[in-house]
């Protein structure tokens, strides 16, 4: 049987969008021959559509919409996740249907509850063995822990959490003895590294349960904060059958293989390990496809960027000149532009050509565009495309420092992006003559110190909001997750912002990361912000402010927040890990770094809670709006930080 997973991008709650891909999916897989094809988790309503899963209308809109789709499916036997409800509880299904008919549906049985998941609170599990029958418009079909079969294979379901529980109770091992086939429609989120257990997860199914386990996941940034690779996987005893092309551009990329179930397959003695993933390339891939389907969702016409020229504002602003090279590398010019919705008519034919948009199916493109290296030519395209998608601003002060502006100028200039240059000490003065005349005293750096440093980031935020107001752009703010810990920002100052695309990755990795981009992605002018330490500029020069100065070495503080907010640990059991782990290391001075952290952290929450729509990149962050959550009040880990 020629069975097949299609990778989909799609829009909670756009209609029109997602039947049109789960459409085009049907229609590429019946032209490649394709008998059974399994669509991901959701598919069809899309899977962040938070609480409008416990509605009666949504799940009910869904169930008329699966309707549109049964005629495409004749002559093919097709997965397509929606919710069903029944008697106020929801349920995380998969429809089977096959030729214009639906044959059943199969429901989630475990709901995942961590991390950046919340199931619980839409979805009811479905209880192992149990069915019911579900009934629209005089028609009726079984629901719940079913086994079907398609020109004599059997197959059954594990919906993505299902299949991450133990080998004893996951549904596969009552499936096993059973059917040929486990289909795994998913939506399992990004994560660097990750890919790499979900592989073994998948092989080792097959391995344990002798089985072909077919798995398809969500593609690209659905819904704001969670981007999803796209992985298809297909593997049999241990074995693997096939494996695509990870964080694509497409909005379907359907890849099917063939299986011989009537042949023995020889139990793989140990599944072969994938090469160790390159998670500097991992993330270039999800920001690069996060951004471009945040720009074209929120139907916006660029991005805008306050460029300071250090780190985390030049890693933002290669991201997007990385947005354009990967897609036009994938896609082509002519779709990338096409898709974006940024673009005139006429840009588009000087640009690209009078060619017609590409399908999906039909675009060649390199195996892995990461890798691919483009023309004299293409490069020159690519930077008129960031012209006109990204626009920089240096707004310097008396404090700014040249190397910094000529960080920023030189980077901006050779990614082609818009770059202008501005001072805000006039409106900084402006501001400190009002106060200093309201309290009726001057305001000086030994007695304000904080307001004097926050005063300049915050007078940063009108002109740049105003300049992406004008063009309908994004203005991306550059706040990063080791920031975010210790509230090292000024709210509606550097955290203003439409979208914070690196706050889920921590300061030392951005770091690492734009040194690996100037020698890997062949971006020279970052040598300029790698030669400098990092530091907010807001204090005079002579001082020679740094933020590793105001805080305490990023490794360390990264290494406090994980043992602290990844493993749960105390404030002891943190002190006396990083005792053991540096045993060279002053005590006292890991003492106080440690009370300083939990201080800030406690302090801070309220900055946490209003920061702009994160990425979710790591396999944590510090979103309370995705990941962990943390009492804006609190006693500060008063008592516990005394016991130290």
């Amino acid at each position: 049987m020629r069975i097949a997973g299609a990778a989909l991008n799609q829009i909670p709650l756009d209609w029109t969008h997602n039947l049109r891909t789960i459409r085009e999916a049907i229609e590429q897989a019946k032209a490649a021959g394709v008998e059974l094809l399994c669509l991901p988790e959701l598919c069809l309503t899309g899977y962040g559509c938070e609480d409008l899963f416990l509605s009666d209308w949504m799940p009910e809109s869904a169930l008329a919409h699966l309707q549109q789709i049964r005629p495409w499916t004749e002559g093919i036997c097709v997965a397509v996740g929606l919710p069903v409800r029944l008697n106020n509880s929801t349920y995380n299904t998969a429809a089977v249907l096959r030729d214009g008919q639906i044959l059943g549906f199969a429901a989630k049985q475990f709901l995942a509850n961590d991390g950046v998941h919340y199931e619980p609170r839409f979805f009811v599990p479905w209880p192992a063995g149990k069915t019911t029958t579900v009934q629209w418009e005089g028609e009726e079909w079984p629901l719940g822990d079913m086994i079907f079969e398609h020109k004599g294979v059997k197959f059954g379901f594990e919906i993505c959490e299902d299949a991450w529980r133990p080998d004893d109770v996951r549904p596969a091992a009552r499936l096993a003895s059973r059917v040929d086939l486990i289909v795994n429609p998913s939506a399992s989120h990004f994560a660097m590294s990750k890919t790499d257990v979900r592989y073994k997860l998948v092989l080792n199914a097959s391995r344990n349960f002798n089985c072909t386990y077919l798995y398809a996941n969500l593609l690209g940034n659905e819904a704001g904060r969670i981007i999803y690779d796209g992985e298809i996987l297909v593997a049999r005893n241990g074995h693997l059958l096939l494996r695509n092309q990870l964080m694509s551009f497409k909005e379907v990329d359907m890849e099917c293989v063939d299986v011989d179930f009537t042949a023995e397959q020889v139990r793989a003695d140990e599944i072969q390990p994938l090469p160790t993933p390159d998670e500097y390339r991992e993330l270039n891939q999800a920001l690069s496809l996060g951004l471009f389907d945040y720009l074209r969702k929120a139907r916006s016409r660029g991005y805008v960027l306050s460029l300071s020229g250090g780190a985390d504002s030049c890693m933002c602003a290669v991201a997007v000149a990385e947005m354009v090279r990967l897609g036009c590398a994938e896609i082509g010019t002519a779709e990338f532009m096409r898709r974006s919705g940024c673009f005139t008519t006429e840009e588009m034919e000087r640009l690209a050509g009078p060619a017609a948009p590409t399908p999906d199916q039909n675009t060649p493109g390199p195996k892995d565009a990461s890798l691919t290296e483009p023309s004299a030519q293409q490069a020159s395209i690519n930077q008129q495309l960031t012209s006109r998608l990204l626009t920089c601003a240096y707004q310097g002060t008396v404090n700014s420092s040249d190397d910094t502006y000529n960080s920023a100028k030189e980077l901006a200039d050779s990614l082609g992006a818009v770059f202008y240059n501005w001072t805000i000490d006039e409106e900084v003065t402006g501001y400190v003559g009002k106060i200093e005349h309201a309290l009726a005293r001057n305001l000086t750096w030994q007695t304000d110190d904080l307001a004097l440093q926050n005063i300049q980031a915050r007078v940063r935020a009108p002109a740049i909001w105003l300049l992406a107001n004008v063009q309908n752009c994004l203005l991306i703010t550059t706040s990063n997750r080791s920031e975010a810990s210790v509230g090292y920002c000024t709210m509606d100052g550097d955290t203003a912002g439409s979208i914070s695309p690196i706050a889920g990755v921590d300061k030392d990795f951005v770091k690492q990361w734009l040194r690996w981009a100037e020698k890997e992605l062949n971006y020279p002018a970052l040598r300029h912000v790698n030669g400098l330490q990092p530091t907010a500029e807001l204090r005079p020069l002579e001082d020679k402010q740094t933020d590793e100065r105001d805080l305490m070495p990023y490794v360390l503080l990264n290494r406090i927040e994980r043992l602290a907010f990844y493993n749960r640990l105390s404030p002891q059991q943190v002190l006396a890990t990083l005792i053991e782990e540096q045993p060279d290391a002053d005590a006292e001075q890991l003492k106080t770094y440690v009370k300083r952290f939990y201080s800030l952290w406690s302090r801070n929450q309220w900055k946490r809670e209003r920061y702009a729509p994160a990425f979710h990149l790591d396999d944590y962050n510090v979103d309370p709006r995705s990941w962990l959550r943390f009492p804006i009040l609190s006693g500060g880990f008063t008592q516990e930080l005394n016991q130290l």
